[in-house]
């Protein structure tokens, strides 16, 4: 059973995870009339290869379920942002890639992205801070116990 003391450190993770995310959210839907979860689909095919994932990496890379990828792939196609590929040597296997038009409405997007995360995030801690989330943040990713820490469960 976690402490009180551990269960407030969650709760804090929580409460400012929900605020931020959900600044950001507003922001991007405000201004760019994009949601946060398009705005990382396009970030991860950017970031890709080619700029193309298969549909069940870019999945997992932004957190969604399969088929809530495919509708949000969907819209974004109908956009003209991302289109879908077949993949080659591979029957069943679909691929999403980032169109020109999608490449441009990223970079016009990230600056209201990138602005929300300074405002929200970044001017609020210190460079110190800042190296101490990300690691936590990367430990937490990975799933890893910090050296010295046993599991418990």
């Amino acid at each position: 059973m976690p402490s009180l003391e551990e269960l407030a450190s969650w709760r804090a993770f929580l409460r400012a995870h929900a605020t931020i995310t959900r600044a950001l959210e507003t922001e991007l839907e405000a201004e760019q009339r994009l949601s946060l979860a398009a705005y990382d689909v396009l970030v991860q095919l950017a970031e890709a290869p080619q700029r193309r994932l298969r549909m069940t990496e870019l999945a997992d890379a932004v957190l969604l379920s399969r088929s809530g990828v495919t509708r949000l792939v969907d819209r974004l196609e109908r956009s003209g942002l991302v289109r879908r590929e077949r993949v080659a040597n591979d029957g069943r296997g679909v691929a999403a890639l980032l169109t020109p038009a999608g490449l441009d409405r990223l970079r016009t997007a990230s600056r209201t992205h990138l602005r929300g995360v300074t405002r929200h995030f970044v001017r609020h801690l210190e460079p110190a801070d800042l190296a101490t989330m990300e690691r936590i943040g990367r430990t937490l990713a990975a799933g890893q116990d910090p050296p010295g820490r046993k599991a418990t469960e």
